[in-house]
């Protein structure tokens, strides 16, 4: 019998007639496994469960427990979207439809303009089709065939798409019952095995992404294959509107953002009592390390940005200026103003490591689009820092780098996962120096035993990076810290250090930053907390509510007591009931209310009442400052 030998996820090797396919042979090593199968996974490729097993190779069974076996349920899914539309709005011609983080969505070029109420209606006809349990079923035709194919169906947007592919390629379509669409895949076997779908929301999106073209209708979804999995979805994005930053912002009179400068955040005094903690807690911790804090300059000459190459490499997100007859830019990152400070000073090796640290404020153009509160914003502060050193010092650094994020994110109660970014298309330097850069950074993941993903091609053009993203209190996941390693910008800019042979030598340099930026890492708590900050980070720590107007006196004393002890604390004394003051105070989200009447003002007390947690009891003053203090020096 012709066999193939075929290595199986757990590194034994099996033969199988050659020819068998995926789905047939994750039907022989398991019932359960081929009922939850969705795609394999060839040598390395990701494909469809009815690919034949041709030649030796490598094999995985992937179910929706692995991000591979989401994409195709959701990109499947997409194809259904696009079928039920199709039936329900006849002439509507498509766009593309891929699957993308928690879903999918499909561009539809329509007569017809979505309503809200169209989405009910095409998720019962997509449920229709899931039930008919179409199967997936792909072809391959030319190039030619594909044209005329589409352009019979008047779908121009595919035939353009398909005119951008080579002329000798074989194009892959996929085909469920009525419906054809242009497709690389993989999909799932059947439209059976989506179990559990739901229409979200639309929107408008340009076609390829390019102003000059038409805007098309874009319907975004989401599917798994347990009701269960999308009731969980369904609640986690209920709970992400209520604690959406830019209304929590206004809500707790944080920030806001005003139409007169778009992208451009305004720190109210309570945002700005929560954005100067973090930054104090920034400092603190970095001066326990060794880092030196320096601030360099937002407008620096073309020149500058010409010799670090961001002049070729990130012009288009870049601001400019013209000061007495000569070209200027608004800066996009610090690293060239840290390389100037550096070059004021002959360095010795014995300066090494030299820690350099920078709460600097960077502006990037972003188009009015991708906006988003303060996670996507055209201004903000990067804390940032770069650390020279020698070659033999990098595996440390780096290491003693990630030890500083994983105390930082600790503080805040996130989880992370790490990702290692390798050398992207557009690039300064030559193979050997990104490998050797690259090879330095997974020394120190594998000596720190940590589990990370390599993301090929994402590094930053200057060098490979390290990513760390957190994940918050729903489950959601946010690129924050980054450490990347850098051989280029010493050369750029001829940094030198004398060695111990008395010589120059080129130092090596690290950038990093931990919260990433400031602005988005407060929009980042806020949904996080819910607004509900930890003690020492919250804007007002204590507020005093007197019963009656007989106890302001009193309420205004405790109060200047509160803040003669470093607590930030606010009196209402307002000629409001105790009940309602109480109801505005957990709206507000204070840690700690204390209430204040006639009895409380005799014994020098308070009663206090936790947020969350709600009455406490009654102490003296002086208790509850010690209490409150020992919070907030432990940052919980």
């Amino acid at each position: 019998m012709d066999v193939v030998k075929v290595k199986l996820q757990d590194g034994s090797v099996r033969e199988y007639p050659r020819g068998i396919t995926a789905g047939e042979l994750a039907d022989l090593l398991s019932k359960r496994l081929a009922k939850e199968a969705l795609v394999a996974k060839m040598g390395g490729t990701v494909v469809d469960l009815n690919t034949p097993v041709t030649e030796d190779i490598s094999l995985e069974i992937l179910t929706f427990d692995v991000p591979e076996g989401q994409l195709a349920l959701r990109h499947s899914t997409s194809h259904v979207l696009a079928q039920a539309v199709q039936h329900l709005f006849p002439g509507t011609k498509l766009g593309i439809g891929p699957a993308i983080a928690d879903g999918f969505y499909y561009d539809f070029d329509s007569p017809h303009t979505f309503t809200p109420s169209d989405l009910e209606a095409i998720e019962e006809e997509m449920r229709r089709i899931v039930i008919a349990d179409y199967p997936f079923e792909r072809r391959e035709v030319s190039r030619e065939e594909a044209i005329a194919f589409f352009q019979e169906r008047g779908e121009e947007y595919k035939v353009e798409l398909v005119r951008d592919l080579p002329e000798d390629a074989r194009i892959s379509m996929y085909q469920q019952g009525d419906f054809v669409d242009l497709c690389a895949g993989p999909h799932v076997p059947s439209t059976g095995r989506i179990k559990a779908l739901k229409l979200l929301n639309l929107a408008g999106a340009y076609w390829r992404g390019s102003e000059d073209n038409k805007m098309l209708q874009r319907i975004y979804g989401t599917s798994f294959v347990k009701q269960s999995q999308l009731d969980e979805y369904v609640y986690r994005i209920e709970e992400a509107k209520k604690r959406d930053h830019r209304k929590l912002g206004v809500q707790l009179e944080l920030y806001s953002l005003q139409d007169e400068g778009p992208g451009f955040p305004f720190f109210h005094p309570k945002g700005m009592i929560l954005r100067n903690e973090l930054e104090n807690f920034w400092r603190e911790e970095h001066r326990k390390r060794g880092y030196l804090e320096i601030k360099t300059p937002i407008i620096l000459s073309r020149s500058l940005w010409e010799r670090s190459g961001h002049w070729d490499h990130y012009k288009e997100n870049m601001y400019f200026t013209r000061i007495d007859e000569m070209d200027f830019a608004i800066k996009p990152m610090n690293c060239p103003g840290a390389m100037l400070v550096y070059r004021t000073q002959q360095h010795s090796y014995r300066d090494f490591p030299l820690r350099m640290g920078e709460l600097g404020l960077v502006h990037r153009h972003e188009k009015s689009g991708v906006l988003h509160g303060l996670m996507r914003v055209r201004a903000f502060t990067q804390d940032d820092a770069h650390i020279f050193m020698l070659s033999s010092q990098i595996t440390q650094e780096i290491k003693g780098v990630i030890d500083l994020v994983d105390d930082f994110y600790k503080i805040f109660g996130f989880d992370y996962h790490v990702e290692l970014s390798t050398k992207p298309e557009k690039a300064m330097g030559s193979d050997e120096i990104w490998e050797e850069a690259t090879g330095a950074l997974r020394k120190a993941l594998d000596e720190k035993g940590m589990d990370y993903r390599v993301n090929e091609g994402d590094g930053a053009f200057y060098g490979p990076k390290i990513d760390f993203h957190l994940r918050d209190s729903l489950g959601r996941t946010w690129q924050c810290g980054t450490i990347q390693l850098d051989f280029q910008m010493p050369e750029k800019f001829d940094l030198t250090y004398i060695g111990m042979d008395g010589e120059k030598h080129r130092p090596v340099m690290i950038h990093r930053v931990v919260f990433g930026s400031i602005e988005r890492f407060i929009g980042i708590l806020t949904e996080h907390y819910a607004g509900a900050f930890p003690t020492w980070l919250a804007p007002v720590q204590a507020k005093v509510l007197p019963v009656t107007d007989r106890s302001n006196d009193y309420a205004f004393k405790v109060k200047g007591i509160l803040e003669a002890a470093g607590i930030r604390a606010e009196v209402d004394a307002r000629n409001e009931k105790i009940g309602y003051k109480i109801r505005e105070g957990q709206m507000e989200r204070v840690p700690y209310m204390l209430v204040v009447g006639d009895k409380e003002a005799a014994g020098g007390t308070v009663a206090v009442r936790k947020r969350g947690q709600g009455e406490q009891g009654i102490v003296t003053v002086a208790e509850f400052v010690t209490g409150i203090l020992g919070e907030i020096g432990q940052r919980v």
